[in-house]
């Protein structure tokens, strides 16, 4: 199973191209013909893409290529395949106490304006992402801003109003409003541990309240200043396919009224199961709770072949689980069934994750003061690198995949 998963992953080929706005044919290895067209979803479908570590890569020396090999903003390749909105995260002070930076981006509010600044001249739309830590969050990990560490439950309360605020009040002023906020990222286990943590600290109604109150405090900075600009709240759990987790989550927080306009989910089958299991959450919450559904993360690699010292992520056992090949047509596909089946199921877009990550020297998902910062559930065991450079919509040389193609206007 090994060697036939190595001939799937290296059996990208080189493409034939045509200059076809929608349709992309390439000769695969037995010779074989493949279209990559254009999804069949409604115009105002989201079709989004997460550019967090763009910014840093562009530093670090890699150069985006269109279809022809021409070395081209990576931005403008994504708009002119038909990409609309992007997804860029937010991180309070990514750098330790020396300056010292934590890599993937380094996205703090500097890089984030750069980012959204550049996506709103081309007219795509933004969706920011808080993550409300100073590093990565996700389910299991939710750290607190250095600077956050020791602040009381209602000095929390105060400071994530008054920073959600700020940071708003910032970027409308630089001309690039969010069109969407995402209040947390995977926010399934709460955020800001862990005050703001929704389980294993006290009893479930204590923990939800608590969870609740800073959630409505931080709606409430963003309500506070962006005045008469249309802006959307996402809530983002993991796990998109396991409808059990959004029941319990999302009637803890509607029976407190959290004030929300988006169920934000993530799809990852390698890990998380079947896309048609999504599917079936995605007509649930839509019943349930009567929220708009977006795709928040999705992602498909287009080869299991390594480019760093970090084993790459899938596995071959979880691509195996996952449904798809490892290859540019298994992403393409991917894609288009995830973005198909979803709108069919009631969701309205879906941000692709890792968009422009590329492998490379100085690249890694975590500095040497990223990992301390996160030493608590890390450990030494955390190597630096990028275990899912193979996951971009771009190959190892920066030329865009033929895959992009699912997105085309």
């Amino acid at each position: 199973m090994k060697k036939a998963l190595s001939v799937l992953a290296g059996a990208v080929l080189a493409a034939t191209l045509c200059s076809c706005s929608n349709v992309t044919t390439q000769t695969t290895a037995n010779n074989t013909q493949v279209s990559f067209t254009k999804a069949n979803v409604a115009s105002n479908y989201i079709k989004g893409a997460d550019i967090s570590e763009l910014l840093e890569m562009e530093q670090k020396g890699i150069v985006y290529k269109d279809q022809n090999g021409v070395a081209t903003d990576a931005l403008k390749i994504l708009k002119d395949n038909g990409v609309n909105y992007v997804r860029i995260r937010l991180w309070n002070d990514p750098k330790d106490a020396n300056g010292k930076e934590y890599g993937a981006g380094n996205d703090d509010l500097a890089t984030v304006t750069k980012l959204a600044k550049r996506a709103k001249d081309l007219g795509m739309k933004f969706l920011l992402d808080f993550h409300y830590s100073d590093f990565w969050t996700d389910p299991g990990k939710q750290f607190k801003p250095k600077a956050w560490e020791n602040l009381s439950y209602e000095e929390l309360q105060v400071a994530i109003h008054d920073y959600t605020r700020d940071v708003i009040k910032s970027l409308k002023a630089a001309g690039c409003m969010p069109d969407m906020v995402q209040v947390g990222n995977e926010i399934t286990g709460g955020f800001l541990w862990p005050t703001g943590k929704s389980w294993g600290i006290d009893t479930p109604q204590q923990e939800f309240d608590r969870l609740s109150t800073l959630l409505k405090s931080a709606i409430k900075g963003l309500d506070e200043a962006k005045g008469d600009s249309e802006v959307k709240v996402m809530l983002h759990l993991d796990k998109g396919t396991k409808k059990d987790q959004y029941k319990w989550w999302f009637d803890e927080i509607t029976k407190r009224n959290v004030p929300f306009d988006v169920i934000g989910m993530s799809l990852y089958p390698f890990w998380d199961g079947p896309i048609d299991n999504c599917i079936e959450n995605i007509k649930f919450v839509k019943q349930t709770y009567g929220k708009d559904v977006i795709i928040a993360e999705a992602s498909w690699p287009y080869t299991l072949e390594n480019d760093d010292r970090v084993p790459n992520s899938p596995s071959e056992a979880e691509a195996l689980i996952g449904g798809y090949n490892p290859t540019v047509e298994g992403q393409y596909s991917f894609l288009k069934d995830t973005m198909e089946k979803t709108e069919q199921a009631g969701a309205y877009g879906i941000f692709y994750w890792g968009t422009t990550w590329k492998a490379g020297p100085g690249i890694t998902w975590a500095t040497q003061a990223g990992i301390d910062y996160i030493k608590d559930k890390c450990g030494t065991s955390c190597p630096p690198g990028n275990s899912r450079e193979n996951h971009a919509l771009f190959d190892k040389e920066g030329k865009v995949l033929p895959s992009i193609k699912v997105f085309n206007n």
